[in-house]
């Protein structure tokens, strides 16, 4: 077990990111611009081989081409490319190399500063500048010391990469012979509209929102009502899904206080996210999830959702 999983006590709304750095010059002087990613999702950070750079033949302008690491083919990305930031080169660059989705990537940037722990509270969802980018690459900012950190969505970079992993997230055929209404969290702009259109594709009516404060206040509504009216969560909501990494409350917060709640207790919910795998799976456990998934599996959600209401015994 990792140090970072004996410190993050899982449902807690902590994190630790690791912050890096692109450095442009630009006519009024240089600039850098500071960037944070999940530290679950990094494996290492290695130094950069001297003359990688782009071909025309490349899939996409940000793509570096491979480099060997140990008994790996690593695929490198620049994101200053892809954050259409005109970087200042310099030596000794350092590439992230993460894992997520079942993916081992590497992204090249000017530099790296350190580890920070932060509380998900903390993480401020992005101004309407940043979310209504073309890339929709930023999920929040987050200040630390005197600077605003912004954190990247490198699943959306990794998306913007490989289109055919989109247009295969869009092909769903899973419907529901009844009519179901699901509570949907999730950060990422783009998986909010695939979630959305999936889900209604397959005869859910959907509520959907962009983080876990947001989707916690919606089912506190509904505890009150049942409540006052004497009526169980289950007769407005058939199942929550949501995402683990989001602004203001993580998903395994939100799932730790449905599963404590007295009242919400018998929901269904359903983690979906990048960062599920075999060795975190016990995360989920320990805030008492019913079903974990990962996100590349857009149809295996919609029919594992599906699959967990049709069984689901609220007195179980």
């Amino acid at each position: 077990m990792s140090q970072t999983d004996i410190l993050l006590e899982t449902g807690t709304n902590e994190l630790e990111i690791i912050e890096f750095f692109i450095n442009e010059e630009t006519s009024k002087g240089p600039m850098t611009y500071y960037f944070g990613v999940n530290v679950a999702k990094v494996l290492e950070v290695v130094e950069a081989p001297e003359g990688l750079e782009s071909s025309e033949a490349a899939v996409h302008p940000s793509f570096l081409g491979t480099i060997p690491l140990r008994d790996l083919i690593l695929p490198v990305v620049d994101l200053s490319v892809w954050l259409k930031i005109d970087r200042s080169h310099a030596e000794n660059e350092p590439v992230i190399v993460t894992e997520f989705n079942g993916m081992i990537t590497g992204f090249l940037v000017s530099g790296v500063t350190q580890i920070h722990r932060v509380n998900w509270a903390d993480v401020e969802p992005p101004s309407k500048y940043f979310s209504t980018m073309d890339t929709n690459c930023i999920t929040g900012t987050v200040k630390i010391n005197d600077r605003f950190v912004l954190m990247l969505d490198l699943e959306q970079v990794l998306a913007d990469l490989d289109e055919s992993g989109q247009t295969q997230a869009n092909l769903s055929n899973v419907v529901s012979e009844e009519r179901y209404h699901a509570l949907i969290a999730d950060d990422s702009t783009s998986v909010r509209q695939l979630l959305e259109k999936n889900f209604t594709d397959a005869n859910f009516e959907v509520t959907i929102v962009g983080d876990g404060a947001e989707a916690w206040n919606k089912l506190e509504l509904i505890k009150k009502q049942c409540l006052s009216e004497g009526k169980s969560p289950l007769d407005f909501i058939d199942a929550v899904v949501s995402d683990v990494e989001m602004p203001q409350m993580d998903g395994y917060t939100l799932t730790r206080r449905i599963k404590e709640d007295p009242v919400l207790k018998i929901l269904p919910v359903t983690l979906f996210s990048s960062l599920i795998s075999k060795s975190v799976l016990h995360k989920g456990k320990a805030v008492m999830a019913d079903e974990q998934v990962t996100k590349p599996e857009f149809d295996g959600l919609t029919q594992k959702v599906i699959n967990l209401i049709q069984r689901w015994d609220p007195s179980a």
